[in-house]
């Protein structure tokens, strides 16, 4: 059962020198016919696939505040029209949230519709940081938006923050996080930089214009996170996410759990009955598939339970908890030692898995070497 949605807002007031998800410029884009468009692709979706309980709901992007006041109250009316009759008590809803493109009255609109976490992508503290990023603000504007989110009742608030970045130093990082941390966040998410093809970063580092941190530094940039964020009770709960106790990311650990959700909008991924779906990127393509198909499926993958269970334990991994032994029986009818017995007996003698007796984990060394253990799941 789905209980779990993704929308996928691609409008951007500026294009980020790292990103690589699907994304446009706001600038002349057909913003009202495509937010038509998701509204069909919703009503759709639940025909098709109905459920009987959504617990999260998350809006990325691109920039889904890069949206005005009227395009944001239509989404949010149509969000709220089609996945509200399912939802329960304790519903977390997310919206990601640039600075500089969040107001009063926008933070109004999210509150009446339901709106009740924001993720902020402040990436760094440090102007020259941000810039070499390309992204469009500045760090006075990331405490704006979290004072102007309080003002208007929001208690839930996620930041974004990089590391391994362009020239970025560790006593850089250390302020950022201090910084952040002194805003009152409750949940930090914390990624190491991935120059990834067809971004401004891409074409630099082809040309020897990137001065990325070493893997040592980027490592000890790492060290520094987990912490300095566990000193001020911020619990590490996944590789890149802290959170004070409770206010961890119910909608992210669906992904890790392995769960199924919803994906809706151009460039969105879905999983639901044992299918992965890829929607067309496009705006125009998306648009059409569903004016001519019903759907904007570009890509279906049905997966065996030899996937299955091969993401159960790679994503699963991520968690500090592990991978749940009792779980994992349930959902496959067979112990996980029956199926990946060689590789979890060969990572916990190079210590970087350990056995609790409930639940397969990593250790602390595994958190630094993920992607080593990540691949010993795959194509076994």
């Amino acid at each position: 059962m789905v209980n779990a949605v993704y929308l996928h807002i691609p409008f951007c007031d500026y294009i980020c020198h790292y990103c690589d998800f699907n994304k446009v410029f706001m600038q002349g884009q057909p913003v009202i016919e495509y937010l038509e468009h998701m509204d069909s692709e919703m009503e759709r979706t639940l025909e098709r696939f109905p459920t009987s309980s959504i617990n999260t709901i998350f809006v990325g992007g691109g920039t889904p505040t890069a949206l005005n006041e009227q395009q944001l109250e239509q989404f949010l009316h149509s969000v709220s029209t089609k996945f509200f009759p399912y939802t329960e008590e304790g519903l977390e809803f997310t919206m990601e949230a640039n600075p500089g493109s969040v107001t009063p009255r926008k933070l109004e609109i999210m509150k009446k519709y339901g709106v009740n976490r924001l993720s902020i992508g402040a990436q760094a503290f440090q102007n020259s940081l941000l810039k070499r990023l390309g992204r469009g603000h500045n760090v006075d504007e990331i405490s704006d938006i979290v004072t102007m989110a309080k003002h208007a009742g929001f208690e839930n608030l996620s930041l974004d923050l990089m590391f391994g970045l362009p020239e970025q130093t560790l006593e850089q990082l250390s302020d950022s996080i201090e910084r952040a941390v002194d805003l009152g966040i409750t949940h930090i998410s914390s990624y190491s930089l991935q120059v990834e093809k067809k971004t401004v970063f891409y074409n630099q580092w082809r040309k020897g214009e990137l001065p990325l941190p070493t893997e040592e530094a980027e490592a000890e940039m790492y060290s520094e996170l987990i912490r300095r964020l566990e000193a001020h009770g911020l619990k590490q709960y996944e590789i890149s996410n802290f959170a004070l106790p409770g206010y961890e990311s119910q909608h992210n650990i669906t992904y890790w759990k392995n769960n199924e959700y919803y994906g809706i909008g151009a460039g969105a991924h879905s999983y639901v009955d044992g299918v992965r779906r890829a929607n067309a990127g496009p705006l125009k393509q998306y648009m059409s598939r569903i004016d001519e198909h019903g759907f904007p499926y570009v890509d279906e993958n049905e997966l065996t339970k030899g996937e299955k269970m091969e993401e159960e334990m790679f994503m699963g991994l991520r968690m500090r908890q592990g991978v749940s032994k009792q779980t994992f029986e349930e959902k496959y009818g067979t112990p996980v030692e029956s199926v990946f017995g060689e590789q979890i007996e060969k990572l916990v003698y190079k210590e970087l898995l350990k056995d609790t007796g409930s639940h397969i984990a990593l250790t602390e060394q595994g958190f630094f070497l993920g992607n080593e253990v990540f691949q010993e799941f795959l194509a076994v």
